[in-house]
């Protein structure tokens, strides 16, 4: 198993309502939007190696479903 997958970070900002996932420590990035519109995987430009997850309007998608699991597709 990938190390960099046990630690993963959390960062959410309420005023802008964006979740940031990042897996293991801050690194150089580009995003890609994935087919969910405001969902995107943020990868190392090199290695094409996901590094993290960025979630806009976090808040108005995972309060549609209060304790159950949400699928994002990527």
């Amino acid at each position: 198993m990938d190390q960099t997958l046990n630690n993963i970070d959390f960062d959410y900002d309420p005023e802008n309502d964006v979740m940031y996932c990042s897996f293991g420590p801050p690194v150089e990035a580009i995003s890609v939007q994935c087919p969910e519109d405001g969902v995107f995987v943020r990868m190392h430009p090199e290695t094409r190696k996901a590094v993290g997850i960025t979630i806009v309007d976090f808040s108005r998608r995972f309060s549609q479903h209060p304790g159950e699991k949400v699928s994002v597709p990527l």
